[in-house]
Parts: C-alpha cells; structure tokens; sequence
C-alpha cells in the first residue's frame, strides 16, 4: 500500500468512526445530511480562505491570514470573493473560527444557522445564485433529532464540528493542493457509499458504486481525450457525472456537468459535491425537478455524453397525460412508456438530448430488453433507427437497496454498422463483503470488448439489426450470447466401462442370490 492509499484508508476508518460515534439517535441516512453538511462547510472555508490568501501573497503580503482578520478589515474582498467563487463568508464565520468558539458558545445552533444563511444569502442577486441557494436547508441545527433541547442539540454540534475538523484533509497553506481537492471529494463518496450500504433502497436508490460509474464514463469518452459537456437526466448525489472529471481529467470537461434530480434533499448533495470536488458554479447546471414531466436544459444544445442510472420501473403520467403522446421527445416512438415502467421513457428522453456525435451510457432493469407492447415498440423504434450500439449484461448485486443482474444500454445517433454488440458480463465480479464488485480487470475487459467489437465466445456477438428484428426485438443478451457449459466433460469411454462393470457386478450378485434362495427352498422341502 503507497502513501496516498494508506492516507486515504485512515481517513475512510476515522470517518466510519466519526459516522457511528455521532449518529445516536439520528438514523444513519437521515444523519449523512449533518456530516456531509458540516464537511461542505469546512470545505469551502478553507477553499475560500485559501483562495483569498494566496491572491493577498501573490500581492505582497506573505503574512496574510484571512481567517486572523476582523469581518470589518475583510469586507473589500467580498465582491472578489463572489466573482471567483460565488459566495463569500465572514472571517468569524469561517469553519475554524466557529469550532474554535464552539464549546463556549451557548447559541451554537444560532451561529451556524445565521453563517449559513449569510454564505447563501452572499450569492443572491450573483450568477451563482441558483447553485448555492438552499445548500443547507438540510443541515438543520434545530431539529429535534440532534436532541430534545438546544443544549443537547449545541452538544452534539460541538462534537459533528471537532470531529470533521479533526480529519486529515489536506494542507492549507499549499492554497489547496489537488490532493486536498481529492481527500475531500474522496470522502464525501465514501460517506455516500456506506450511507448506502446501511440504508438500503433509500440509500442506495440514487447512489451508482464509484466502480461502475468509472465504466460507464469510460465507455461514454472511447476514443476521445475530452468532451464538450456530460449530462445525467436522474443525477442523485452526481457520482456518474463527476466520475468524467477522474476518467479525463479536471479540465477536460470543456463546458461542466449537466443534471436534473426530483429528490429535493438529493439534489443539495449534488450541488454540495461539485463544490467538495472543486467544479466552481460556473461549471455546474443542475436542476430540480421532474425530467420526464418538466425537463430542464431545453434550450441547452444536445449534449456528447450522457450517463444514467434512472430509477427502475417506477411510475409516471404517461398516456394519462394527454401532453406527452405530442412531447418531441416521446412522439418519434409512436407510444409512450407504460405508465407503471417509466424506464425507456427515461431512455428517449436520453435520445432526445443526445449530440450527433454523442454517446449514452443507461443502466436499465432487464425486463425492458424483452418485455412486449408498448415496451417492444419502443425497442423496434430503437432498433429499426440503428440507436442501440450495444447491450451489456452487467452481473447481479452490484448496487446498493437491489440483487437484480441489470444490463447497460449504449445509445449513439451516427455509427458505421447496422448491428448491435451484445455483452456478457454476468459473471465479471469479485465478491467483496456483502455485494458483488468489477475489479478494474472485469472493466478492463468489457470495455476492450465494446471498443473492438468483435466476436468472442460466450462473452461478445455482434449481431445485425434485420436478426434482432425476425426475434421479435428482444434485446436480451442472453438471446444473442451463447453461455458456457460449466458442467464438467464426461469420458464416455469410461463412463461405458464403469457401466460395464456395475451390469456385470450386478448379474454376479443376481447368480449368488439365486443360489442362496435356491438353498433355502431344499431345506424347507
């Protein structure tokens, strides 16, 4: 284990610490908002302060400490502040600060609230406005749940603000290092990650393993070195997205992330996941909201790549709203999703916001590759237009809140062939823990698969369009990719042997026991 890797183990161990010391009576899931709340906080502090530091240094001052100055002293740098980073926080308010004074503080609850509704309250009226209203609506200082008085709740404030600002974070004075950018976006997902893990479907259902989000995205860019934008129609807590800025690199995202998600408190972690990953508001568009039934980003151009893990067959208006038969988005196919499986609704859409040149990656639930009615002509609409490029059949119980085997669907508007690669993936897992994980080498090998588009047995077909049609356009892998015979082969010349010698064993046995019963009858006359 190098350095880096043992830094990140410790980290991960002191936050699994740090989650179960002060969950109490707080349900786990509903308690990720205050750690994940109070580790954005400390986040932006320091980015802000660091930022601030650095540009004083570059002037002149060496000695400048921004956290060290009075709020009145550091007022003229507060429209720089916003102009860069889109918000701005008071020294006093500052992270440090505030945990610094915490345990003598008796209207703890009231300090952070108010520092919390000042940094929202500094992007009003700034074009970041949208991206930091409501960040810590979630991070409620005066619920109950932190306890049944404002001292008990103070407490348990106190030892949430020691204990993340006790991590091992990164250095300040480095003016945030990526290896600081990294720590603090590494620990938000692995909060999120085993949130999940001990939250099931409410945690899980908004939640792609950092694994296969990287397989995803990978096979979104093959072949190219940076996209234009990525976009995520269902983003949750926008693990897919971010994965593009790992797989490319930082600045290979020319113009940001993309997203939509109805969940409200979802959405925030979003939005607080781009900052702890250092994307600047700028860079980030994500909406609130209904994508099936009030979409956002229609006047956005179609977008290069498109990842998604939409929720599984869940329902939606669809021909009970008599708007959508006529929506653009909907309308090509001739019928609309049933009402009870929104999935290829969630599909089209994906389609319908899809660059010429553009690749969709779609985790989907396995019955939307076979089922019939509207279903299937939704397929045939897919299949007869040359948009699916290929089907992978990914192996059961990868994700958290479900076992189900769900399979990949990439989409693409110009290719060269008028086939469909289908891909056998089923059993490229390792067992870890509780759930099935892809090792980099099962990546590794799906993805040579889907690039070289070739044939390999039990594992990869191509298969032409016009088959895909005569089979009723079932896109199921298992239709296309012969699977293995596991049994182990049988020597028939032994297996006739061994036959042999049991029918002769057998009628030696058959002479003794006649001889035997023979004996008996004489004795009995």
């Amino acid at each position: 284990m190098n350095s880096k890797e043992a830094e990140r183990a410790g980290l991960h161990k002191t936050l699994w610490r740090i989650a179960n010391d002060l969950r109490g009576s707080v349900d786990g899931w509903d308690f990720k908002t205050y750690v994940l709340g109070m580790l954005f906080y400390r986040f932006i502090s320091e980015n802000l302060a660091a930022y601030l530091n650095e540009q004083e240094r570059r002037a002149g001052d060496a000695g400048f400490d921004y956290a060290a100055l009075d709020d009145a002293d550091a007022l003229p740098g507060r429209s720089v502040a916003i102009d860069e980073k889109g918000f701005y926080i008071l020294p006093s308010q500052l992270f440090a600060n505030v945990r610094e004074r915490a345990r003598h503080d008796a209207n703890l609850n009231e300090t952070l609230s108010r520092a919390f509704r000042d940094i929202e309250g500094s992007a009003i009226g700034a074009d970041s406005g949208d991206d930091l209203k409501g960040l810590f609506d979630d991070l409620d200082v005066n619920s109950s749940k932190l306890g049944p008085t404002v001292a008990r709740r103070n407490e348990k404030l106190v030892k949430l603000l020691e204990a993340i600002g006790d991590l091992p974070l990164g250095d300040e004075s480095r003016a945030f290092a990526d290896n600081t950018i990294d720590l603090f976006g590494d620990a938000y997902e692995y909060l999120m990650q085993m949130y999940a893990s001990t939250a099931g479907k409410s945690g899980g259902e908004f939640y792609t393993p950092q694994e296969v989000s990287e397989l995803l995205a990978r096979i979104a860019v093959a072949g190219k070195t940076e996209i234009d934008k990525v976009y995520d129609p269902a983003c949750g807590s926008g693990s897919l997205l971010l994965k593009f800025a790992k797989v490319l690199g930082h600045d290979k995202v020319r113009r940001g992330f993309f997203g939509q998600e109805i969940n409200l408190t979802t959405y925030n972690l979003c939005r607080i996941n781009m900052f702890l990953h250092d994307v600047n508001y700028e860079k980030f568009n994500i909406a609130h909201g209904d994508t099936l039934t009030d979409p956002a980003h229609w006047d956005d151009e179609p977008f290069e790549a498109i990842v998604s893990n939409p929720p599984y067959s869940i329902r939606w208006d669809g021909d009970a709203n008599p708007l959508l038969i006529n929506d653009p988005r909907f309308a090509p196919a001739g019928v609309l999703a049933p009402k009870s499986k929104a999935d290829l609704a969630f599909t089209l859409h994906i389609l319908s916001w899809l660059a010429v040149n553009g690749t969709a990656v779609i985790v989907e639930f396995p019955g939307v590759l076979y089922r019939g009615g509207a279903e299937q002509k939704i397929r045939q609409y897919l299949i007869g237009n040359n948009y699916v490029d290929a089907v992978i059949q990914l192996p059961p119980d990868l994700f958290f809140g479900t076992a189900i085997a769900t399979c990949v669907i990439v989409l693409k508007k110009s290719r060269c062939d008028n086939a469909t690669l289908f891909i056998d993936a089923s059993t490229e897992f390792v067992r870890s823990g509780n759930k099935n994980k892809l090792t980099e080498t099962n990546r590794q090998k799906i993805l040579d698969a889907y690039i070289t588009r070739a044939d390999v047995e039990h594992f990869a077909k191509l298969v032409e369009n016009a088959d895909i049609a005569a089979n009723g356009y079932n896109i199921a892998v298992s239709s296309y990719v012969e699977q293995a015979d596991t049994r182990e082969a049988v020597d028939i010349q032994a297996l006739n042997a061994e036959i042999a010698r049991i029918v002769t064993r057998q009628a030696e046995l058959r002479t003794r026991i006649d001889a035997i019963v023979a004996d008996l009858e004489g004795e009995a006359t």
